[in-house]
């Protein structure tokens, strides 16, 4: 057994991120400043994007990017259940209705079958998700919308270096990124709303910002304009420049990130191709790239002859942390409750949902982790 605890993740913090955060703190100006321009204009670099706002989280990127689009009371919005719950709870808070499509039982995302039969002439949003780091199949899904004029909000929070086909996701139409510490790359807490409206944009810059009609910093006054107006009601979302200073310089190796996550990922992959009661995901089936934010097993536990549960703290035992990527939603008690949710709804999420785990994976762990880890499966998988 390791010595020390192997955690499900943590950040990759170098010298040259310290050093961009301590010249912050020494500016004088540590709110949203020059740092977050910066981060913006080299996103939209990276990602292929003509638009980007830098937001102090993907929650708050979604809460008001709904606003923009005027989702309210009497609306539809498609979303698989097996995802976050910030998603369905600000649908919600906004009085519309989430509508939940089921998964494919292998890469946990929905399909642009689910998702085309669930349309109505309620529906006002879709809002895939790409899953793990890999991308849900965008181009029927946007063709289905497009056909009906429905609205996509691509949830890119695990798709940060993600490729569907021949371009970066978000590099069209409308998505959010998160930047939460055990994400590709981190900012502490943030997002990135990216999207080739500019009038969507704009409101959601403005949202963000107390509806005032101009950013925290303006680029011109090198401040915020003295005579700002309020335009509509807003929220307080923006970044400070202590964060975005983190995220250039994070953003500036994601790629070197990323190819690390790939080798961790394939040594696993190649050490469970004889232990078959650990599942992996599968890959998606179209040309893609994967940026593996998780890598998440499925635990047999008809063959353990244990709970997923027991199986993640067992492992903990033996000092290897896990992760939970996700409960279905519509299994919370909230939504049973209040939504009228039941078992049975969803198939392939709840079989997923009982058995998911999220391995440890991050750019900092060696091949002998991994081995460590493997290790620790198999005495746990010999005890039952």
């Amino acid at each position: 057994m390791r010595n020390d605890f192997l955690p499900f993740s943590r950040p990759s913090i170098t010298e040259e991120d310290i050093t961009a955060v301590n010249e912050v703190l020494r500016s004088g100006w540590i709110t949203t400043g020059q740092k977050n321009a910066i981060f913006e204009q080299n996103f939209c670099k990276y990602v292929g994007c003509p638009n980007a706002v830098a937001i102090c989280s993907a929650t708050a990127g979604m809460h008001v990017v709904l606003k923009a689009l005027g989702i309210g009371p009497g609306d539809e919005v498609i979303t698989p259940s097996m995802t976050w719950v910030s998603t369905i709870n600000l649908i919600v808070l906004a009085g519309a209705k989430p509508v939940f499509v089921d998964i494919d039982r292998d890469t946990l995302m929905a399909t642009p079958k689910a998702i085309n039969a669930a349309i109505t002439d309620r529906t006002k949003l879709i809002i895939p998700v790409h899953f793990a780091g890999a991308p849900a199949d965008m181009d029927p899904i946007l063709e289905a919308a497009s056909k009906r004029k429905i609205r996509v909000i691509e949830d890119n929070a695990h798709a940060l270096g993600t490729h569907y086909k021949d371009k970066h996701v978000g590099q069209r139409g409308t998505s959010i990124f998160s930047f939460h510490p055990i994400k590709n790359i981190t900012t502490g807490e943030g997002g990135m709303v990216c999207s080739d409206d500019s009038v969507l944009i704009e409101h959601v810059r403005r949202l963000k910002f107390h509806g005032l009609g101009v950013d925290a910093f303006d680029r011109k006054v090198q401040g915020r304009a003295p005579n700002a107006e309020v335009q509509e009601p807003g929220y307080k979302y923006n970044l400070t420049d202590i964060s975005a200073a983190m995220g250039i310089t994070q953003l500036a190796r994601v790629d070197e990130l990323n190819r690390k996550r790939t080798e961790l990922a394939m040594k696993y992959r190649e050490k469970f191709k004889n232990i078959p009661e650990i599942i992996p995901l599968g890959d998606p089936a179209y040309p893609m790239e994967h940026a593996w934010h998780l890598f998440i097993v499925r635990v047999d536990s008809d063959k353990i002859g244990i709970s997923r549960d027991d199986f993640m703290t067992r492992l903990k035992q033996k000092n290897i942390g896990t992760g939970l990527h996700f409960r279905a939603t519509h299994l919370h008690k909230y939504y049973m409750e209040k939504m009228e949710m039941r078992r049975g709804m969803l198939p392939n999420t709840e079989w997923n949902s009982d058995r998911i785990c999220s391995l440890p994976l991050f750019p900092d762990m060696t091949l002998k982790d991994i081995d460590d880890v493997v290790l620790a499966i198999k005495e746990v998988l010999k005890k039952g």
